[in-house]
C-alpha cells in the first residue's frame, strides 16, 4: 500500500480525496486544510485523520506521497519542503506563480529521485491521447497551423474579489483556464519558445484577464493561435479543444469528439480518406471509480503506478509543467 496524503480540501482536494480513498493501492494517511469546519466534517464522517498544520500532519503519518490541492501561490513553498522530506508530489495545476520557481523544484525533485505529477488531466482524455498518437505517427504531414481554444461561464457577472480574481493566488483566465491548453499544445506538438503577441481581456473582473488571445511559435518552428475566454456564457461549462492542419489532412478534436480528415491514411489502421470521426466512448480506457470523468481517476491511478515503480514518470512531470509555466510568462511579456 502507498501511503498518501492529502493537503487542500477544496473543491479539487476533495475530489483527489474521494479517489484515493477508493483507490485499493492506497492508505490515505492524513488531510490538512486550514478549515475547522472541513475538518471536522471530514474527521466525522470521513474517519480521516485531519490536520491544520501540513509540516505536523508530515512528521506524524510519515507519507509516502502528498497531494498538494492548495492555491498556486503556496505551492512553491510547500512543494519544495515535502522534496526536501524526501516525499513525491503530485501538485494541482498550474505548477508554480514563475518559472525560476518551478526550476528549482524540478531539479530539486531530480536530484532526490522523487516522483512527481502536476495535474493538467486533459493528457488523460482519450480523444486528446489520439490526437497526440496521431501527430506522432506523421500522418498529418507538414504541419502548418493549430488552433487551441477553450471557453466557459466561470466569470459571467462583475463579482466580489476571491481567489480567481487575485493574480497573486494564481487567478486570472491566463493561469487558470488557458494553462490547461498550453499544456496540450506543448505536449501534443512541441513547447511554446515565443510569444508574437497577445491579448489580455477584461470583461467583468477588475484585476485579471477573462480573456487571453496570443499568437505563439513553438520550438519547431510551427506557429498557431491560442484563444481562451471564460467569461462565455453560451457554454454550460469549460470547453477545450485544438485544431491541427497538415499537408495530408486535418484534426478538430475536444473533450468529445475526434474528427479527423485525411487525404491519404495510408498506415493508419481504423481510418479511411476523408472525414473519420470517433468519440470519447471509443478511446478512453475503463477506470475502477469514476468522479466527474475517467481522466481525474486515471492519472491518480498514473501517479500511484509512477511511486509503486510499476509506471515511468513521463506524464505531467514537473518539467513539463515548467513549460507550461515559462509559455505563461512569455505571454504575459508580450501583452505589455
Amino acid at each position: 500500500m502507498i501511503k498518501v496524503a492529502l493537503i487542500g480540501a477544496g473543491k479539487m482536494g476533495i475530489s483527489h480525496l474521494s479517489i484515493l480513498g477508493a483507490h485499493p493501492d492506497v492508505e490515505v494517511v492524513g488531510v490538512c486544510d486550514t478549515s475547522k469546519m472541513v475538518n471536522d466534517f471530514l474527521s466525522k464522517y470521513g474517519n480521516f485523520n485531519c490536520f491544520t498544520e501540513y509540516q505536523k500532519m508530515v512528521n506524524e503519518v510519515k507519507p509516502d506521497a502528498v497531494v498538494v490541492a492548495v492555491p498556486t501561490k503556496f505551492h512553491y513553498t510547500i512543494i519544495k519542503d515535502l522534496l526536501v522530506n524526501g516525499i513525491h508530489v503530485f501538485a494541482e495545476k498550474p505548477f508554480c506563480l514563475t518559472s525560476a520557481q518551478g526550476n528549482e523544484l524540478v531539479e530539486l525533485a531530480k536530484n532526490k529521485g522523487l516522483k512527481n505529477q502536476v495535474g493538467y488531466h486533459n493528457k488523460f482524455v482519450g480523444t486528446f491521447s489520439e490526437v497526440k498518437r496521431l501527430v506522432n505517427s506523421g500522418i498529418l504531414g507538414k504541419i502548418d497551423h493549430f488552433v487551441g481554444e477553450a471557453y466557459g461561464p466561470v466569470v459571467i457577472k462583475p463579482k466580489q474579489d476571491t481567489w480567481r480574481s487575485d493574480p497573486s493566488e494564481g487567478g486570472g483566465c491566463l493561469l487558470d483556464y488557458a494553462s490547461h491548453v498550453i499544456d496540450l499544445i506543448n505536449d501534443i506538438l512541441s513547447p511554446v519558445t515565443a510569444v508574437k503577441g497577445s491579448l489580455l481581456k477584461s470583461i467583468y473582473s477588475k484585476n485579471v484577464e477573462d480573456s487571453v488571445y496570443s499568437l505563439l511559435e513553438l520550438s519547431n518552428n510551427i506557429n498557431g493561435i491560442l484563444s481562451v475566454n471564460w467569461s462565455d456564457e453560451t457554454y454550460r461549462k469549460m470547453s477545450t479543444s485544438i485544431t491541427i492542419n497538415g499537408s495530408n489532412g486535418k484534426i478538430i478534436s475536444d473533450a468529445n469528439e475526434l474528427k479527423v480528415f485525411l487525404k491519404d491514411p495510408s498506415g493508419q489502421k481504423g481510418y479511411v480518406k476523408g472525414w473519420n470521426l470517433k468519440y470519447i466512448t471509443d478511446l478512453t480506457p475503463q477506470v475502477d471509480f469514476y468522479l466527474r470523468g475517467e481522466e481525474y481517476s486515471a492519472q491518480l491511478d498514473y501517479f500511484i503506478n509512477v511511486v509503486a515503480d510499476k509506471a515511468p514518470n513521463t506524464i505531467n512531470t514537473f518539467e513539463s509543467a515548467w513549460y507550461t509555466d515559462r509559455a505563461i510568462e512569455l505571454i504575459k511579456s508580450s501583452a505589455k
